[in-house]
C-alpha cells in the first residue's frame, strides 16, 4: 500500500506525485524522491524496481523478507534492512522489518508487520530544509535513527521487569513464587536475546557508514551515521550488561531457593531432636526387663517426665537462640 509519494528539490516539497512520475523526476539530478510503501505486494514492489531501475537481489530481499539486519551496497545505491521491534499488552516482542532503498536521487522505504508509522520522520526532514538538501542520504539517516531510537523504551521497559523481579527475588518466597520468578527471569532472558538478534547484527555495517570507504551515497554524513552508531552501540552494551544481570538473578534466586530448603531442613531437624529425648527415654525403660532401676519407684513415672520436659525445654532455647526455630 502507497503511503507517500513526494519530489524534493533544494531542501523544499516540490508535490505529491504520481508513481508512473517517479521516473521523470529520478532522471532530474537536482530532485530526489521519497517513496514510503507499507506491507506491499510484490506486484507493487516490481512496480518501484522498474520506477527506479532497482537491483534484482535487493527486490527479491524485499519480496521474502525475513532478512538479517544488513546494509549492501549495489554500485551506487544501498539496500538495507532494519529491524522494528514493538511490545504488545503482554510485553511480548511484535518484529516488523523496514527495507530501505537508497540512490544518488531516491529514497524507498517499505514497512512490514509494523504498526507505529514513520511520518515523523518525514515532517522532521521537511522541517530542516538546511540538512534535507543532503538528499537521500540525510533521509536514510532520518529513518535508522528513528528504528535505533525506538529500541530505547523497549529497553526500558526490560530494565524496569528487571529490577521488580529482583525485588522479588529478596521477598518472602513460597516454592511457587519461587518458581514462578525463575519462569519470569527466563522469559525475560529469552526476549533481551531476542532484541540483541535484532539490534548487534546491524552494528557492522553501520560502522562502514562512519568512516573509511563510505558508499559515494551517504559521502558527508559520516558524522550523522556516527550518531546513531553510537546510540546502536550503547543498546548493545545495555542489552549484554541486563543478559549478564538476568542470569546472576537467576542463579541469586536458586540460592535463596537452596537457603530457603536449609531453614526448613533445620527447622525439621530440630523437631526430630525435641521427640528423640522423649522418644529414647521411654524406649529404655520399656524394654520389659526384670531388674530395672527406677522401675518401681513411687515418683519413677513423674520423674521420666519432668526429665524429658526439662530435657526438650533446654533444647528448644539453644534451637531458639540459633535460630532453628
Amino acid at each position: 500500500m502507497l503511503i507517500n509519494c513526494a519530489a524534493y528539490q533544494d531542501g523544499r516539497k516540490l508535490a505529491d506525485i504520481d508513481i508512473d512520475a517517479i521516473s521523470d523526476y529520478v532522471s532530474k539530478p537536482e530532485c530526489f524522491v521519497w517513496v514510503a510503501l507499507k506491507d506491499p505486494t510484490p506486484e507493487e514492489i516490481d512496480l518501484m524496481g522498474e520506477e527506479f531501475g532497482l537491483h534484482e537481489l535487493a527486490l527479491e530481499d524485499a519480496r521474502k523478507g525475513h532478512q538479517r539486519p544488513k546494509i549492501e551496497e549495489y554500485g551506487d545505491s544501498l539496500f538495507a534492512v532494519l529491524h522494528t521491534v514493538e511490545l504488545d499488552d503482554d510485553d511480548e516482542f511484535k518484529v516488523g522489518e523496514l527495507n530501505v532503498f537508497v540512490g544518488p536521487n531516491y529514497v524507498l522505504s517499505i514497512r512490514n508487520h509494523t504498526e507505529h508509522d514513520f511520518r515523523d520522520v518525514r515532517k522532521r526532514c521537511e522541517r530542516e530544509p538546511h540538512l534535507l538538501r543532503e538528499g537521500s542520504a540525510f533521509v536514510f539517516y532520518a529513518l535508522m535513527d528513528q528504528v535505533v531510537d525506538r529500541y530505547f523504551p523497549i529497553l526500558e521497559t526490560l530494565g524496569a521487569e528487571l529490577e521488580e523481579l529482583e525485588d522479588r527475588i529478596f521477598a518472602k518466597a513460597t516454592p511457587a513464587s519461587s518458581r514462578a520468578i525463575i519462569e519470569d527471569l527466563y522469559s525475560l532472558k529469552r526476549r533481551l536475546v531476542l532484541l540483541y538478534q535484532h539490534t548487534a547484527p546491524l552494528m557492522e555495517p553501520l560502522a562502514k557508514l562512519t568512516g573509511g570507504r563510505v558508499p559515494q551515497v551517504c559521502s558527508g554524513m559520516a558524522a550523522y551515521f556516527r550518531d546513531v552508531y553510537d546510540h546502536l552501540q550503547r543498546i548493545v552494551k545495555t542489552i549484554e550488561g541486563r543478559r549478564e544481570m538476568v542470569v546472576t538473578a537467576i542463579q541469586v534466586n536458586l540460592g535463596m531457593i537452596s537457603l530457603a530448603e536449609n531453614e526448613v531442613t533445620k527447622r525439621l531437624g530440630s523437631f526430630a531432636a525435641l521427640f528423640a529425648i522423649p522418644t529414647m527415654i521411654a524406649g529404655i525403660y520399656g524394654m520389659n526387663f526384670a531388674n530395672m532401676p527406677e522401675l518401681h519407684l513411687k515418683y519413677g513415672f513423674y520423674g521420666c517426665i519432668a526429665v524429658m520436659a526439662i530435657a526438650d525445654l533446654a533444647l528448644w532455647w539453644r534451637f531458639k537462640r540459633a535460630g532453628w526455630l
